[in-house]
């Protein structure tokens, strides 16, 4: 992006006349290293097909797309010409700006400069300034018109707070690119001001991009300081950009007319009430930009021009940007949407005008508005060589085994239930608005009914609460007023319902979080619903007997709505671990693979399966002797379970003697007396940013302290372990923003984080030695990396333990990082123990997302390099006396249980209602036939040889 610095200005220089100033810039960028020689015959070419003078004295000098191989390196260079230069037809430069750019890299400096462009006398302030430092003040300084427009109106949010309401306030604005990822902290902290007739007012000037102004009202009345909380205005604040909008607003309110804000059902009556923007209702179309060098003054002078020949409005937007609708008869207002190549244009007309002025301004768009273009893309591009063809898909024959995700556990035997949603074909367009208003109503209330049912009749919190999400989707008033938008252009209801749908589903799955990315599926389950409705479209019936479910892709209603009498198991050829329809499966307790393939859609129905959801296989068509195997593996599997329950309470011991403390992961400080009751030794993992998400705002010093008493109290003297803060990555926290990163899980998350706000992490490690009281508290850190990051947090703690003495604490690392499993040698002289995190550990080591849809099935723990990554840390922990424990998923796996132990892993964490399963695991092996075991694996070639390896054991 290019930046405006001093050093590219040049002051107090005089030219003859446009000829002279061309030649002094092209030789500044020239001796600069920025362009070759002979880019001044591009300056001057790009003259002759049109004056690069923008207006306010300043001029924009660049090549034309035949020059840009002479572009070394994109940069600008200004010169000041006190006494003017003539441009041509009587417009004197005062600042020429050369530009030397491969592509579009200018268009940001466009934006900025239009942006000045508004100040009355720009000019001559330039014609004075003294200094390069002054003419940047004039430049950057310009104010930036206020964004009000429909996207920062949000009405009957669903809040309970005044705190939710702002946090809603800010992620309006930042879905606005107003704001960047730290407003929202800022916003929290400022002072609101009541305004009369229960309106508030809050502002912040921190991490604003651009000025804007959202206003919310709540789903339901709400209470702020003893006052009635009606609508909050949120504003970033930037220079004077608000000075207007706030003397209307003080205006309406001397008025008396407060109450139409607060009762607003309308965005589009909040608009007109405040002069914001509002989303037209006149024909537009879209059409996209393929200039090379984007939308640059040149091209938009263009379309000044031409859309100046119709008498009357036409605006133009980036489409899908968020950004508001500009005159396409303004050419600053054009250049500061700072459109690139491939971004598509949105064009609305006035309706008197439309038929006329829309398909000329698209015309003049596709042949480059006076340059010449080269077409965009439409395809991939043909390679060289011809890529071979793909084989086509085809069913998986009998007798084969498939590998996928597993989802929720237990073995499920069935015929095959194929349920692929169909293609819905309706029309485009719609008879009239009014009939498909009431069409999509009487849909809308259909689906509402169902869903309402579905609540009462769920008997797991998990899935009355993901329907309790699906009705409020359904009464978004965002969906609403944006269908209505399209149903005035004449848009059928079922094609105004789904692109509406589609677009917010689209959007959540371009967040860099796995986890909420996968909630676009509860967003296509809505909208596919609604649109069954509008369409007719049947339910596809159930079978009478037990079967396995086999779908694309499964919705959380697709689970819920099953009768778990005749529902044996879920497959599906999409999905993650993470999605709800897995959340839901393993509330229910129907085994569940997902992530199998598109290949099992293609199985010919009533196909017979056998699925297997704690290894992740799936047998079709298995033959007498493997179904009978799989039927006396699921009876033994209950008869253990029932004999571990009977004893959960013991010990667990090898045949041999030797002893595994089996521990529980804990999220909350609730769960401890249970973890005890189902025989957990200790916490050995608590997971505290559970704690702080349990909370609107970050947990102070006596609230962390009473929960984490709460644990010691429950566990009586047993041993505590907990993780500091680990967030970033899949788990933000919604009071305290992350910036966005190319790569989250490889970012700034765990201990990396915590040690960049010191203050927060001293607090809660106040918190737990407070708590502890003389009990035994381990605290270890996540996500540590290096020596420094460890020596950092426990330099931290030990100035902390001079003030809160300990009777009983250690202090260790997570090993989740494989440099951290490396280094293990060198940490094990310093730390107290070693926590493996084996779901980090593995994703790390194997270089794949854990929560990859299709991908995770590989995301073996079991895998050698992973098992050799544990070697090396218990074989260096060991050397120095120190314990290592296992708190990842793969503690909980029984074929993975005597590996670990045979490892010579010390503890086992795993979640409550495994403890029993795990204990009773342990008791059934000898520890030395266990170090054989594991010392096999180790020499194994994949995570498939490791688990053959280990069922024979």
């Amino acid at each position: 992006m290019l930046e405006l610095t001093p050093e590219q200005i040049a002051m107090g220089l005089s030219a003859m006349d446009k000829s002279t100033a061309l030649q002094m810039l092209a030789e500044r960028l020239q001796a600069d290293g920025l362009v070759a020689d002979g880019y001044l015959a591009g300056l001057q070419a790009r003259e002759g097909q049109g004056s690069t003078y923008l207006g306010q004295g300043i001029a924009i000098p660049h090549g034309t797309p035949q020059t840009r191989d002479l572009v070394h390196a994109t940069g600008v260079r200004l010169l000041q010409f006190p006494d003017g230069v003539d441009w041509g037809d009587g417009q004197l430069v005062y600042l020429a700006i050369g530009i030397a750019a491969k592509s579009d890299e200018h268009l940001r400096l466009l934006q900025l400069l239009t942006r000045a462009l508004g100040e009355a006398d720009l000019g001559s302030e330039l014609r004075r300034a003294q200094s390069p430092e002054e003419v940047l003040k004039l430049l950057q300084s310009a104010p930036q018109e206020l964004a009000l427009d429909d996207q920062l109106i949000g009405l009957s949010v669903p809040a309970e707070d005044f705190d939710e309401l702002v946090l809603q306030g800010a992620r309006l604005l930042r879905r606005a690119d107003c704001v960047g990822s730290g407003f929202a902290a800022t916003l929290l902290h400022g002072e609101p001001l009541p305004l009369g007739d229960g309106l508030w007012w809050l502002n912040s000037d921190q991490a604003v991009q651009r000025p804007g102004l959202a206003y919310l009202t709540p789903d339901k009345p709400l209470r702020y300081l003893d006052q009635p909380l009606s609508g909050l205005f949120c504003l970033a604040s930037l220079g004077d950009a608000h000075q207007a909008l706030l003397e209307r607003l003080c205006t309406l309110l001397i008025e008396g007319r407060g109450r139409e804000l607060a009762r607003a059902t309308q965005r589009r009556a909040v608009l007109e009430v405040l002069g914001g923007d509002s989303q037209m209702d006149w024909p537009s179309l879209c059409v996209p930009l393929a200039n090379a060098h984007g939308l640059h003054a040149r091209p938009a002078k263009e379309l000044v021009q031409l859309a100046k020949e119709f008498d009357g409005e036409i605006r133009v937007r980036v489409a899908d940007s968020g950004a508001g609708a500009v005159s396409a008869k303004s050419l600053s207002k054009l250049l500061s949407l700072g459109v690139r190549r491939g971004q598509v244009l949105e064009i609305f007309a006035e309706p008197g005008i439309a038929a006329t002025a829309l398909p000329a301004l698209q015309a003049a768009i596709e042949q480059g508005l006076g340059e010449e273009v080269e077409a965009l893309p439409t395809s991939q591009p043909q390679l060289v060589e011809a890529e071979p063809e793909e084989l086509p898909l085809q069913a998986p024959a009998a007798g084969s085994l498939l590998q996928a995700v597993p989802a929720a556990p237990g073995i499920a035997i069935g015929p095959a239930h194929i349920h692929v949603h169909k293609a819905f074909d309706y029309p485009l367009r719609g008879e009239s608005p009014a009939l498909e208003r009431v069409c999509l109503q009487q849909a809308l209330a259909h689906v509402r009914g169902e869903i309402e049912g579905l609540v009462l009749r769920s008997e797991v919190k998990a899935i009355r609460e993901i329907f309790v999400t699906h009705l409020e989707m359904l009464a978004d008033p965002e969906f609403g007023d944006e269908v209505e938008t399209r149903l005035k252009q004449g848009e059928s209801a079922a094609a105004a319902w789904m692109t509406v749908i589609e677009s917010a589903a689209a959007q959540q799955e371009s967040l860099h979080d796995a986890l909420l990315a996968e909630r676009a599926a509860d967003l296509r389950d809505i909208g596919r619903r609604v649109l069954g409705q509008l369409c007719g479209v049947e339910e596809v019936p159930e079978p009478d007997e037990p079967y396995i479910l086999v779908m694309d892709e499964m919705a959380p209603s697709d689970v819920a709505r099953l009768d778990r009498t005749k529902v044996a198991g879920i497959l599906t050829a999409r999905g993650g671990a993470t999605s709800h329809s897995a959340i839901v499966a393993r509330a229910l307790g129907i085994p569940a693979l997902v992530g199998a393939g598109a290949a099992v859609l293609l199985l010919a129905p009533r196909t017979p399966l056998l699925l297997d959801g704690q290894r992740g296989r799936l047998a079709v068509a298995p033959d007498n002797a493997m179904l009978e195997r799989a039927r006396q593996e699921q009876e033994g599997r209950e008869r253990r379970l029932h004999e571990a329950e009977t004893r959960k309470l013991e010990p667990a011991q090898t045949r041999d003697g030797h002893a595994v403390e089996v521990c529980a992961n804990l999220g909350d400080s609730a769960g401890a007396a249970k973890a005890v009751a189902e025989g957990a030794e200790g916490v050995g993992l608590l997971r505290t940013e559970f704690i702080f998400m349990a909370h609107p705002q970050a947990p102070d010093l006596a609230t962390q302290e009473a929960d984490y008493r709460r644990i010691f109290d429950a566990l009586g003297g047993r041993p505590l372990v907990a993780r500091t803060l680990d967030v970033g990555g899949d788990k933000p926290l919604p009071y305290w923003p992350i910036p966005e990163e190319e790569n989250p899980f490889l970012g700034v998350r765990g201990v990396r984080l915590t040690l960049r706000r010191p203050q927060l992490m001293e607090t809660q490690l106040r918190a737990l030695l407070r708590a502890a009281d003389g009990r035994p508290l381990r605290i270890m850190f996540p996500m540590v990396g290096s020596v420094e990051e460890w020596r950092q947090a426990r330099d931290m703690t030990r100035r902390l333990c001079e003030e809160i003495p300990q009777a009983d604490l250690q202090l260790g690392i997570m090993v989740e990082v494989p440099s951290a499993a490396l280094i293990a040698p060198v940490l094990a002289r310093e730390v107290d123990f070693f926590s493996i995190g084996t779901n980090d550990l593995t994703q790390y080591c194997l270089a794949i997302d854990r929560g990859h849809p299709t991908l995770s099935a590989q995301a073996d723990g079991l895998h050698p390099a992973v098992l050799q990554l544990i070697d090396i840390t218990v074989r260096a922990a060991h050397a120095q006396g120190k314990w290592v424990g296992v708190c990842g998923e793969l503690a909980a796996d029984p074929l993975a249980v005597p590996l670990l132990v045979g490892l010579g892993v010390d503890e086992l964490s795993v979640s409550a209602r495994s403890i029993a399963e795990v204990k009773a695991r342990v008791r059934e092996i000898s520890l030395s036939a266990a170090q054989e075991l594991a010392g096999t694996a180790l020499g194994l070639e994949s995570a498939a040889a490791v688990r053959a390896l280990a069922e024979t054991f």
